[in-house]
């Protein structure tokens, strides 16, 4: 189920229940662009089964999701769904069609009517206490040893339409690792928020390449963002960095979408204490359009970070029309007490999406020292331009849904016009009627290398011109069996020599309450300079007991980086949104003489409200 309180057709809360009784929640943002799944509201669900169906109740209380009481009669947005997987079938109480979500708000249904409801205080405390320890060569004498702390979390609902959320000595032991990627390019890897304070109401914050559901938009937020909060509290290796604390004040307020951000964090090692500071404004127009603000600040505080300073801000504009056509563009600038951090960015894009047609382009600049210090950008000092034209034909084959041929293409220059990469790429995708899908793609590459890359630990590419062309196909099974899975393979040139690779993938539900997972990537690349493997391997389990106990374990292994990772979580829900954690991680390098990294966690949050 859906519901949009304040009938924005925008935002929303979700709910969704199994048969077993296992409830997730959500909170989704502008018309299905950004949802965050960290979101909880304290809610009841009971499950009731028949010999021929099942019955759910729900109670959620009008404290647990924002309205504007000062209507006498409230309008809601909302829609329900259906779905048995067995048969790859989705029914909406409120029509919409197969490539659209239940977040999708604007071709929600409306409830109407709703009479004498109040918001209540809307007050949570929800404090913490844990004991650590934590040994190992690579974790920092700061959180080295055996620890113990206390904090907390306060949410409080200043207004119907906006939050405060404080948080002191912030904990994230029970936040799940980071998986382990493959990076053979020239650029940084893209890793995503884990963290729950930071994920939920994210999307108000965001700002960049974003991306739009069911649109081939040629850039994301992992190419750009001008706020990334994983840029507070740890280190550019992922390692954590004590957070003394902060608050964050999201939702409407006069017409306006607001959110406003501060965090303080320790001093680690070399690392001095820093204040980090966010506003973001914005407004819808049009209906479902709407322009913003972002203004990011990072100032280095106490003596160590005297006078270290980076600043940066946008304007952003998303403007749909016609029903299918989506206009996108931002403006953004940084400035820093370090040399060189001085820049702007810019971007302006189109894209049309209907039943039929899927197409899109934009033009997009980054200048030299251009340098959001709590952002993400993969590619500095580029202009780089992209298009791509795409079609789904529905196919009347009985056991095929739809064909979807495209070409798209990257032209990336430096800032004075000199070719660096061209990439032009023509791929298919059959659907099939089950729910299974078959890609094939060919790719022609350009690359220019002014200076040595290290591409392995052994090898450089030399500077120069590389041209070399590769393919791939894509497999991905049905989803509504027990067993599901997905394989790709990729072969062709790679740069001076050649690439051979094979990822696969599996999930593996033998009974509603356990889940077995696991995926292996493995790259052969033989070049002339040298040749190397890099693979990741990743395998999982989870279990629940029952609703309120449930336990998951996963291990990983990165050749690149030459280390073992393993994380297993107990969890128990002993109230509503109260539990108890028992975490322990390891990082391991094959041989070693002890773990880089071991740590067991215990964590107890009780929730009170008001």
């Amino acid at each position: 189920m859906s519901l949009d309180p304040f009938l924005d057709r925008r935002n929303s809360f979700l709910f969704f229940v199994n048969p077993g009784g296992a409830l997730r929640d959500e909170q989704t943002f502008n018309d299905s662009r950004n949802v965050s799944v960290a979101w909880e509201g304290p809610i009841r669900a009971q499950v009731a089964l028949t010999d021929s169906a099942w019955v759910v109740e729900m109670a959620i209380p009008f404290s647990t999701v924002r309205f504007d009481p000062g209507r006498p009669v409230q309008d809601w947005g909302i829609n329900f769904l259906r779905r048995v997987r067995r048969l790859n079938e989705s029914s909406y109480w409120s029509p919409l069609s197969r490539r659209e979500v239940i977040h999708r708000m604007s071709r929600a249904g409306t409830m109407r009517g709703l009479e004498g409801i109040e918001a209540g205080r809307n007050l949570t405390v929800k404090p913490y206490v844990l004991g650590a320890n934590s040994t190992g060569s690579q974790v920092p004498e700061g959180v080295a040893g055996t620890r113990s702390d206390a904090g907390g979390d306060l949410k409080y609902g200043i207004t119907p339409g906006l939050t405060l959320d404080l948080t002191y000595r912030t904990d994230f032991a029970q936040a799940e690792l980071d998986q382990e990627q493959v990076n053979l390019t020239r650029f940084s890897l893209f890793f995503p928020e884990r963290r729950e304070f930071f994920i939920e109401n994210s999307g108000v914050f965001q700002f960049g390449d974003q991306s739009e559901r069911n649109y081939r938009m040629g850039a994301s937020l992992r190419d750009f963002t001008l706020f990334q909060s994983r840029r507070i509290g740890l280190t550019p290796g992922g390692q954590p960095i004590p957070i003394v604390g902060g608050g964050r004040v999201t939702g409407r307020a006069g017409g306006f979408e607001v959110g406003l951000l501060n965090m303080q964090t320790e001093a680690l090692e070399e690392l001095p204490a820093e204040n980090f500071s966010v506003a973001r404004l914005k407004r819808n127009i049009m209906g479902n359009s709407d322009v913003g603000l972002l203004f990011v600040n990072r100032q280095g505080t106490g003596s160590a970070g005297e006078g270290l300073y980076n600043r940066s801000w946008g304007a952003d504009a998303t403007i749909r029309l016609l029903g299918n056509l989506i206009l996108t563009g931002y403006m953004a600038g940084s400035d820093g007490s370090s040399a060189g951090s001085t820049g702007t960015a810019y971007k302006a894009g189109a894209a049309w999406r209907d039943i039929f047609w899927n197409t899109s382009a934009f033009v997009r600049r980054v200048d030299d020292g251009f340098d959001p210090g709590v952002g993400f950008i993969r590619r500095g000092s580029v202009v780089h331009r992209y298009a791509t034209v795409g079609v789904h034909h529905q196919s009347g084959i009985s056991w095929l849904e739809e064909v979807a041929p495209y070409v798209e293409a990257d032209y990336i220059t430096d800032l004075e016009g000199l070719l660096e990469t061209r990439t032009v790429t023509g791929g298919v995708t059959f659907t099939l009627r089950n729910g299974a899908s078959l890609t094939g793609t060919a790719n022609d590459r350009f690359e220019r290398l002014a200076d040595p890359f290290r591409i392995a630990t052994d090898v450089t590419l030399a500077p120069g011109d590389y041209r070399f062309r590769d393919g791939s196909v894509r497999f991905q099974s049905t989803n509504n069996r027990a067993l599901t899975g997905n394989v790709q393979v990729g072969v062709g040139d790679f740069w001076s020599g050649t690439r051979t690779s094979l990822s696969a993938g599996a999930s593996w539900r033998p009974r509603y309450d356990l889940f077995f997972e696991g995926s292996v990537e493995r790259n052969q690349v033989e070049l002339p300079e040298g040749s190397f493997q890099a693979d990741v391997a990743r395998g999982g389990v989870r279990y629940a007991y029952s609703t309120r106990l449930s336990g998951s374990a996963f291990v990983q292994y990165n050749r690149q980086t030459d280390q073992w990772i393993s994380n297993a979580r107990l969890n128990l829900r002993h109230a509503p949104m109260s539990d108890v954690f028992l975490v322990f991680t390891q990082r391991q390098s094959p041989g070693g003489d002890g773990p880089l990294e071991r740590s067991v966690a215990l964590k107890v949050t009780r929730l009170f409200g008001f």
